[in-house]
């Protein structure tokens, strides 16, 4: 059959034939809405991806076209290493609600440390960002810190503040100064395949941390690191963490809590699916002993693997860092409802279990279900203070309430 030859419709009769498509239905309005999307390359708007130039100018001007754009707009990233200084991706005046960032090459932050942030979105809504590297070029950092000199602090990579509809798909942290990725007064943010791998004896690089958030989900992603894979801070609820891979690093820990007196508890955590392989901790809910408004409750962490982890099963209210600002206080945290269901594997530490609780506030509705651990080929033991709750089916080590 002839092909139809469409240059001789007028151009009044093209505009007429595709109102009459979309009328009738035989094209949706979303299918011309997103062939209407645009692309900005940043090399095209000069970035070098040679890994030294300063290609930040670029990363600027491509969020700023984004922003202006009416249609949903890709900012792309080919393959190279792109060097970036100090980022900070504002949502204030940005009329696009379907940004994306498609990453295929790797971004490079300067090594100096003197940021306390590197890659900052903030009051933005509907980002995703997919793929890539991000090199936080943190190793120099952490061996300045480790000599006892004084060094800068160092900088988050990632941090989304105050951000809503938020998706983060098939990204990769590498070597981060100080937290690899930060959720923080956010709603509605969507993680997975995400990998963050740092040294394990990297100093506060935790992998994710969460707080004063809502409706963050943490998917099929793998977290090692020099401290929390996961940390879950203060006002964080509505947390699902599923198929997650830890180690090295410090666990998935709740705190800590109750650093300071007024603060917004923790509510409606699960975590399950994980698998923690030669970690300090397994799963972790941890507050200062000291008086706080604060809490933890309706925490579920089922269906776990632990693979020679020091402390699989842990809630420790005493946290006193250097003994300054709480000896001999009680944590004002309260921690209720907790359930631990179908955990198995092995301790490296013969106490696999320990509940240290607050003696003003002991922990309450704490729940063992299924539960094996053991040490050395023989099985575990467990430690309780001032923790009460209930155990059903296997639970080994022996409950300690």
């Amino acid at each position: 059959m002839q092909a139809f030859n469409y240059n001789i419709i007028p151009s009044r009769m093209l505009v007429v034939l595709v109102v009459v498509i979309l009328v009738f239905g035989l094209i949706s309005p979303n299918a011309v809405l997103a062939s209407s999307a645009v692309t900005y390359n940043v090399v095209s708007l000069g970035a070098k991806g040679d890994g030294k130039s300063d290609s930040t100018e670029a990363f600027v001007s491509a969020w700023a076209k984004a922003c202006g754009s009416a249609n949903p707009a890709t900012i792309y990233v080919p393959i190279g290493s792109f060097y970036l200084s100090k980022v900070v991706f504002s949502g204030e005046d940005c009329k696009n609600q379907a940004i994306t960032i498609r990453i295929a090459g790797t971004l490079v932050a300067p090594s100096d440390g003197n940021a306390a942030n590197w890659l900052l979105f903030q009051h933005v809504n509907g980002v995703t960002i997919s793929g890539g590297v991000l090199d936080g070029q943190g190793t120099a950092l952490w061996a300045c810190k480790s000599s006892g000199k004084g060094c800068p602090r160092g900088a988050t990579t990632l941090e989304f503040s105050n951000s809503n509809n938020i998706n983060i798909n098939g990204l990769t942290s590498l070597n981060s100064q100080m937290f690899h990725i930060v959720v923080n007064g956010c709603e509605n943010v969507k993680m997975q395949g995400v990998k963050v791998s740092a040294s394990g004896n990297s100093p506060n690089t935790d992998g994710i941390h969460v707080q004063l958030s809502s409706g963050v989900t943490i998917l099929n992603s793998k977290i090692g690191t020099g401290d929390d894979c996961v940390s879950i801070g203060p006002g964080t609820t509505n947390l699902w963490i599923e198929n997650v891979g830890c180690g090295p690093g410090h666990g998935i820990s709740i705190g800590s809590l109750g650093k300071d007196s007024q603060e917004a508890g923790v509510q409606n955590v699960t975590v399950k699916t994980a698998t923690f392989s030669g970690t300090q901790n397994g799963v972790r809910i941890k507050s200062w002993g000291r008086p706080s408004t604060g809490f933890a409750r309706n925490v579920l962490f089922q269906h776990i693997v632990m693979e020679n982890v020091q402390n699989p099963i842990v809630i420790d209210q005493n946290y006193c860092p250097d003994n300054e600002g709480c000896p001999g206080q009680a944590s004002g945290i309260k921690v209720s409802d907790v359930t631990y269901q179908d955990i198995h594997g092995t301790s490296a530490t013969e106490v696999a279990v320990k509940f240290n609780c607050s003696p003003k506030y002991p922990c309450t509705g704490i729940q063992l279900d299924d539960v094996k651990l053991t040490f050395n080929n023989r099985p575990a033991q467990a430690s309780c203070f001032h923790a009460a709750g209930t155990a059903s089916g296997l639970v080994q080590p022996t409950s300690c309430f």
